[in-house]
């Protein structure tokens, strides 16, 4: 994957899959450049069993077919960037997966766009779940909550197209920012 949006894409594809209520998207750069990515949520989990084997490209839950790269892409690409991925989950309470690596290292993917790719996600699965994504950065912080914007909609659907514009907008001035230049 060429940017750190397209793993998101696809990892938080897995939270939906696995039934989630609230995807939280964690996106944190220090003063140092490290940045921590955590995909938290609150699905079935994941058995010792398959949460020992998931970073292997031949572990997935799919029945078309018998790989699953997304994690081990994920972790090859942190690593590369002088990171690490590691994954935490309980059966019946969700899964938190979380990724280090430094921004200035010559591997180090670019975020690419993330407003885009979290605007893609909510308006894939307009009903559920909902989503929060909180960034921090030395240049400030934000967060966007679908939760919020349901409560104040009261019942107008996510995906109508001018909710869908004003989202596009919020999550633009939420995200670039604080992550512009990163």
């Amino acid at each position: 994957m060429r940017d750190l949006s397209l793993h998101l894409l696809d990892l938080a594809q897995n939270s939906i899959k696995a039934g989630a209520s609230l995807v939280t998207i964690r996106m944190t750069v220090d003063e140092n450049g490290w940045l921590t990515f955590e995909l938290i949520d609150d699905g079935c989990g994941m058995s010792p069993e398959l949460l020992s084997r998931v970073t292997s490209p031949f572990a997935t839950t799919r029945t078309t077919r018998k790989v699953g790269l997304g994690i081990p892409m994920m972790m090859e690409n942190a690593q590369r960037a002088g990171g690490d991925l590691t994954i935490r989950s309980e059966v019946g309470k969700g899964t938190t997966l979380t990724v280090t690596y430094d921004t200035h290292n010559i591997d180090s993917l670019p975020l690419g766009d993330l407003a885009g790719t979290i605007l893609s996600l909510i308006l894939v699965n307009p009903d559920r779940p909902d989503f929060l994504f909180e960034g921090k950065t030395p240049a400030g912080e934000g967060s966007f909550d679908t939760r919020e914007v349901r409560a104040v909609l009261a019942g107008v659907p996510l995906n109508e197209p001018d909710v869908t514009a004003w989202m596009k907008e919020a999550l633009e001035e939420t995200i670039n920012p604080i992550f512009g230049g990163v």
